[in-house]
């Protein structure tokens, strides 16, 4: 269960990877400060999808933990999501975040440069997203990703998730860059990991290491 005062520095958001079980994802809510879940549909027909997200939502934000559905704006508001993840071109997520305004918030992502992620930044979602769900297979965060997230939270007052490598010690190396959220999805929900443990330890490592916030 989360704090009610969340942390003064870099939090994590989880992604949901293909395959794993509800009860894994929600185990790890208990393994202490989540800012929110991402859950994309990885390849679920709408159906499985929707039922999916029906089995977590609830128990996630009665841990505190804000939960974000990838892509598909109609489920997300059949299960009560607090936000969607959109990847678009700048015309289309204007469109998005006019059409949900009040109703919930709306992240970006898929930007690779510096222009693509200004540009995606003028329409003022809530967050932008550096890196690519699934992309996690190494150790350490893509160096990309890190790049444009240094430059993200040095210049822009939007708040920006970086994707995290498949360890857990990268999410340091997230916080180093100024990002206000670490994204962790295989370094947590990997085979024979327990992700009660990883989130704890994961939360242990930015309380040692992540430099505070200014109030």
């Amino acid at each position: 269960m989360n704090d009610l005062t969340p942390p003064n520095r870099c939090r994590i958001v989880l992604i949901a990877p293909p395959l794993v079980p509800a009860e894994q994802i929600c185990a790890a809510f208990e393994g202490g400060d989540v800012a929110s879940l991402i859950l994309p549909d990885n390849g679920m027909d709408d159906a499985s999808f929707q039922a999916f997200a029906e089995r977590i939502v609830p128990i996630a934000q009665g841990a505190g933990v804000a939960v974000i559905i990838a892509g598909d704006s109609r489920i997300a508001g059949r299960v009560q999501a607090d936000g969607i993840h959109v990847e678009a071109k700048p015309r289309d997520l204007a469109e998005t975040i006019e059409r949900l305004a009040g109703k919930m918030m709306v992240g970006a992502g898929g930007a690779k440069t510096r222009d693509e992620a200004l540009a995606l930044g003028e329409e003022r979602p809530d967050y932008m997203f550096f890196g690519r769900f699934g992309y996690d297979n190494k150790p350490e965060p893509h160096h990309r990703n890190l790049a444009l997230g240094e430059w993200w939270a040095e210049m822009i007052s939007i708040p920006c998730i970086v994707m995290g490598g498949s360890e857990l010690a990268s999410v340091e190396t997230v916080a180093a860059t100024g990002a206000e959220f670490v994204a962790l999805s295989s370094a947590v929900f990997a085979d024979g990991r327990d992700p009660r443990a990883a989130v704890a330890a994961a939360n242990a490592l930015l309380d040692e290491t992540a430099p505070r916030f200014e109030d």
